[in-house]
């Protein structure tokens, strides 16, 4: 049986050092898709940006630096507030949103309870998994 659990999360989108946008964000964790976090980021009246995150870099990513490349994920502090800064770089350009360190948190620890990490694997089916993989092959 899978379950999910969402957040709505209120981000920023650092422009400059004096300038910041808000940008709504969805997160949902399904425990049929045990290692990710899926985002919808709200960027305009209709519009919406997809992104996975791995769940484990978002749960290091509040104690410490994470990720290479193209997802970056680190603490920091903003105007007072403990912030989980997300860098996103993709074809259409480059991203640093700042999401409030404690919804981060609470969000992942739900998420941890539905699955405890190390445990991801027995959410996996895997021979369904694998028909899948050949099916498209």
């Amino acid at each position: 049986m899978t379950s999910v659990v969402t957040c709505a999360l209120p981000l920023r989108l650092i422009v400059s050092d004096e300038c910041s946008l808000p940008v709504p964000a969805d997160l949902r964790y399904d425990t049929a898709d045990p290692y990710a976090v899926h985002a919808t980021f709200h960027t305009g009246a209709e519009e919406t940006v997809e992104w996975v995150f791995a769940r484990d870099l978002l749960t290091e990513g509040l104690h410490r630096p994470a990720g290479t490349a193209d997802v970056q994920v680190w603490p920091s502090h903003s105007l007072g507030q403990n912030v989980v800064c997300i860098a996103l770089e993709s074809e259409e350009g480059r991203a640093l949103l700042h999401a409030p360190a404690r919804s981060l948190d609470a969000f992942l620890k739900r998420a941890e309870t539905a699955v405890p990490p190390g445990t991801e694997h027995e959410c996996l089916d895997l021979d369904q998994e694998l028909s899948t993989l050949l099916e498209e092959g």
